[in-house]
């Protein structure tokens, strides 16, 4: 008896073979884009993992000072995105503004080592006697223009990078973007692991000079990761400016708003916000742009309402960093770097991810996968708890430091009276903040992407990460009303912070943590959101209407 053989259709084959090399296209670019955020943010960690010690140490700033100075930058670095979303936009596309901060921030990372050379070791004395080195000020002009520039670089990169890489596989649905950014964010933190358990070593025990020579060369390797896949990327190009757009269609809803609800109410008729801007009410611009930027609109008050995470997030490169340096970092006699704790953080976010990510998936099968806004609220409770754990470790540190005397040892060449406590009693606090990133901040990317039109995408992912640096500078005010409030009894003293009352600072960020949540709660109750899909069928079938109105007034 013959078998029968199926004979596939040569246009079938051809178009399997097309789609194959498609996908494996598709997967190169997101490796290329993948590799490029990893160097990055090995440099961007590497630069900040001790940057509280380099100001104190190098560069004399007293202890507020250092913590101003880390959330500064931190906070100019989130802040920066806005602008690198609007020369996206309006100039020059995703890829060309990912690529000229690039070079802005590499910029930066070679300068950042001239502020902590040694020149006396390479030049020595001129024949007059001189010594041939920087004085503290210049040092200072250094430091401060290096940081600036890398806060410019990073910020016009982390406006684009996420976007772009989703763009490379938006096409395979939104699941797979779900995944990208899961993958995106454990790529982040390998960068941070390499940063904080090697190069903050030879920044504390060997030299800065050398620590921060290690973060130029990532970023060199960076570019060459994002150049090498230039001619396979999805490129988008820029369409004008979608902030400037946003701006005149609120501008021109509000203004006609009452003229058009009145017209409304007298044909029974119900008007949203912005629809004076519409076309079909005598505006200047279309239903499905509107309707859009109404939509991009609503995750506002869901970033209002988590702005204070991003102040807790922010304490692990200060006051936790600060709390570090006065405790025992030895084991067995060989002093680890302070800054080591936030291995701890990334560890719990490189486990975490790849498990949350097969368990997604098993609850979107049987139909019980959480909500953005669950996982995210999920992500808060467990910061609030996360700095109330400090403020316990802080309640025993002074206490045993009180009760038997300190143990000295000495942090790039300065010396800090630390308790016996070791500093790994700091790990639960950590890897608290770790896992609520993983709620929290991967799930607001994703929730940003998700709530925003094609053309709103780069713009609501700016706004996402403008949070993140108004939170940087919040916590800085926090901490300075805190400072002038408490002159005569010190919380963070900025001459031996053992003498002050930091758990009462952290005490006050769990409280304020707390209000936060409730905040959170009573927004995610009030407010209405889509998932991607029905956003586009929403915006899909209101284009579908627009066109129908238009065909209508043609032929008539």
């Amino acid at each position: 008896m013959k078998k029968s053989v199926k004979i596939e259709p040569l246009e079938s084959l051809e178009s399997e073979e097309k789609e194959n090399r498609s996908n494996k296209i598709i997967l190169l670019s997101v490796i290329c884009i993948l590799i490029m955020e990893l160097c990055e943010r090995l440099t961007y960690y590497s630069i900040t993992a001790n940057l509280v010690l380099f100001a104190k140490n190098r560069l004399k700033y007293d202890n507020s000072i250092s913590s101003y100075i880390v959330q500064i930058f931190s906070g100019m670095s989130y802040v920066m995105p806005i602008v690198g979303g609007y020369i996206s936009d309006s100039i020059s596309g995703k890829f060309n503004t990912i690529y000229g901060s690039g070079l802005i921030y590499l910029c930066g990372t070679f300068l950042l080592p001239a502020s902590a050379v040694d020149y006396r070791k390479w030049f020595g004395l001129t024949s007059d006697g001189l010594i041939l080195d920087l004085d503290l000020t210049s040092r200072r002009i250094y430091f401060i223009l290096a940081l600036s520039l890398i806060a410019i670089g990073t910020g016009g990169i982390k406006a684009n990078v996420a976007p772009f890489g989703a763009q490379q596989i938006d096409s395979l649905g939104p699941k797979m973007v779900q995944r990208f950014f899961n993958w995106f964010y454990w790529f982040i933190n390998v960068g941070a692991l390499i940063a904080y358990s090697c190069v903050a070593l030879v920044q504390q025990n060997i030299s800065f000079e050398i620590g921060y020579l290690i973060p130029f060369l990532s970023m060199l390797f960076a570019m060459v990761a994002l150049v090498s896949g230039r001619n396979i990327y999805r490129h988008s190009y820029p369409a004008g400016s979608a902030l400037l757009q946003s701006a005149k269609i609120i501008w021109e809803g509000f203004k006609r708003h009452k003229l058009v609800k009145n017209q409304a109410r007298s044909e029974g008729k119900k008007t949203s916000s912005f629809d004076g801007a519409k076309k079909e009410n005598g505006g200047s611009f279309d239903a499905v742009t509107v309707e859009g930027v109404l939509s991009s609109l609503k995750v506002l008050p869901v970033f209002i309402a988590i702005l204070f995470y991003w102040v807790i997030l922010s304490q692990m490169s200060s006051t936790y960093f600060l709390q570090g340096t006065v405790m025992d970092i030895s084991i067995n006699g060989a002093p680890m770097p302070v800054a080591v704790l936030n291995v701890f953080n990334v560890v719990i976010i490189l486990i975490l991810i790849p498990i949350l990510d097969f368990v997604y998936r098993y609850l979107q099968k049987i139909g019980k996968n959480p909500t953005p806004l669950q996982r995210i609220g999920f992500g808060l409770v467990l910061t609030a708890l996360s700095v109330a754990v400090a403020g316990i470790v802080e309640i025993f540190r002074v206490k045993e430091l009180r009760a038997h005397g300190g143990v000295v040892q000495c942090l790039a060449n300065k010396p800090y009276n630390a308790s016996h406590i070791s500093i790994f009693a700091q790990i639960p606090q950590f890897a608290l903040i770790g896992s609520s990133e993983v709620f929290t901040s991967v799930t607001g990317l994703e929730f940003a992407y998700s709530q925003a039109p094609e053309t709103l995408k780069g713009l609501v992912m700016g706004i996402f990460l403008l949070t993140t640096g108004l939170g940087n500078f919040l916590s800085t005010a926090v901490i300075a009303i805190v400072d002038a409030l408490t002159k005569k009894d010190p919380w963070l003293n900025n001459d031996d912070i053992n003498s002050g009352h930091l758990e009462y600072l952290f005490f006050l960020l769990c409280g304020l943590m707390t209000v936060a949540f409730f905040l959170f709660l009573f927004v995610s109750k009030i407010m209405k959101f889509d998932s991607e899909d029905k956003l586009k069928q929403k915006l899909a079938r209101q284009d579908m209407e627009f066109t129908a109105d238009e065909n209508k007034i043609t032929e008539i």
